[in-house]
């Protein structure tokens, strides 16, 4: 009867409500500014999407939120860590980017009456990429993308820059163009917090995408770095300090511009470059490493054999 039973036990176990059950939580930045972290493995129907970091910044006037999640369901989620901390409804929502689980869940909260912002490049990548990445996500998430309506921001900004006043809370959001072409930050600067969206991963390797940019991502860390944040809610990973985002992001993409790049630029053999630094271990303890380094080398390499 045991052998009977297991078969039937693992079914329910994967098609239970308690497969679903990750729920992000706030965390404390500082004072009504809160941070969302997410799994660092892949997207999947547990997660829900949630494969990253996002936050909310607490006003008098109404919530900021930054990212909306990658599906409907995880928009919900958010919503409900959003909710165990303020009554406040979600006023504005601002995208750091158009990957998916920066923006695939504007929908949810603009038909609760949010306002969705981002700068005009990354609204134009959202619609983009929007029938592909609701595909590829419905690959992952299968029924859990029920609802899911892709919406690019309607709030666009014009320039590589922009500054807001929302809810007494000064906004700064300026272009990163690091993993996704559009990518931007948002940095507080009254709260020396920065939300860095894909540009700053921690406790897992940054990965080096065909639309990533390693010369933009360099130069845009090298930008962060001068502004001197306390805090940072990385795309990936737990809040830091800049010292951290150095150590596991800027140091990393030092080395892909600076040895990938420097020998694609040379001429050497791709293959000799990849193999000659195969091993990096100030890098090697990293979630992802394994499965990220030499593809994220392999397009090092390409991008600036091509400048």
């Amino acid at each position: 009867m045991g052998r009977l039973l297991a078969p039937l036990l693992v079914m329910l176990a994967l098609t239970s409500p308690v497969a679903y059950a990750f729920q992000p939580e706030a965390e404390k930045v500082v004072d009504n500014v809160y941070a969302l972290i997410g799994p660092l493995g892949q997207r999947s129907p547990e997660n829900d999407g949630l494969n990253a970091s996002f936050g909310f910044i607490v006003t008098p006037k109404g919530v900021i939120l930054i990212d909306a999640g990658a599906s409907r369901l995880g928009a919900e989620k958010i919503a409900t860590a959003i909710g165990k901390v303020t009554d406040q409804p979600v006023r504005w929502v601002i995208n750091t980017g158009s990957q998916d689980h920066r923006w695939l869940g504007n929908d949810y909260f603009a038909g609760k009456g949010a306002d969705v912002i981002a700068l005009g490049r990354t609204a134009a990548t959202q619609a983009d990429f929007a029938a592909q990445h609701l595909e590829g996500l419905t690959r992952f998430l299968g029924e859990r993308m029920r609802g899911t309506k892709p919406l690019p921001a309607p709030g666009t900004l014009t320039g590589d820059a922009a500054t807001l006043e929302l809810g007494g809370e000064t906004v700064m959001l300026a272009y990163t163009d690091a993993h996704f072409p559009g990518d931007a930050w948002v940095w507080l600067p009254k709260r020396s917090v920065m939300f860095s969206g894909d540009l700053v991963f921690v406790d897992r390797l940054l990965g080096v995408l065909p639309g990533s940019s390693v010369k933009n991502s360099q130069h845009a860390f090298h930008a962060l770095a001068a502004l001197k944040p306390t805090y940072i809610v990385p795309g990936h990973g737990r809040v830091c300090d800049l010292a951290q985002a150095q150590r596991e992001t800027g140091d990393y993409l030092d080395f892909l511009a600076e040895k990938v790049g420097a020998a694609a630029r040379e001429m050497e053999p791709m293959d000799a470059t990849l193999d000659r630094y195969a091993d990096l271990p100030a890098f090697s303890h990293l979630d992802n490493y394994r499965g990220l380094h030499r593809a994220n080398m392999n397009r090092a390499f390409t991008e600036f054999e091509s400048q």
